[in-house]
């Protein structure tokens, strides 16, 4: 039997859409895991899977990161899908640099695209190796 992992979901909001599609494209292995999401990436993802648990914490800007990085300093979640937006100024940057911080210092798996994520779904470590997701392209 495979373990049930707590899997983080982050998206920036340039990212959204593509984190959603991502989610779409593996909704089948992710739904057998515990979710959760900062408050407007979850959002999204209950609209687009309304059928799926999803639990959701703050707003990136207003804790959320550093409530999935409490989490994984508790053990609580296993892995991290983050997609920042590289080409969008952050304020909460600081928060977005412990969580980062605290990946490293836990040693968990960690994806911030697309093609890094289906590595990890095509990994096995989600349960099964499974073929990758056919890559939709990404938002500009």
């Amino acid at each position: 039997m495979t373990k049930r992992l707590g899997i983080g979901l982050i998206a920036h909001d340039r990212k959204k859409p593509d984190l959603a599609a991502w989610v779409t494209r593996n909704i089948e292995v992710l739904s057998t895991h515990r979710l959760v999401a900062t408050a407007t990436t979850g959002s999204v993802l209950k609209q687009s899977h309304p059928d799926v648990a999803v639990e959701v914490v703050k707003s990136g800007p207003l804790g959320g990161d550093q409530q999935i990085g409490a989490m994984i300093a508790e053990g609580k979640l296993d892995v991290l899908i983050f997609f920042p937006d590289p080409l969008a100024a952050m304020p909460h940057d600081v928060d977005v640099k412990a969580l980062l911080r605290l990946v490293l210092v836990y040693d968990i798996p960690a994806a911030f695209s697309s093609k890094t994520a289906d590595a990890l779904v095509t990994s096995g470590l989600f349960g099964e190796a499974r073929e990758p997701s056919p890559s939709g392209r990404p938002s500009a």
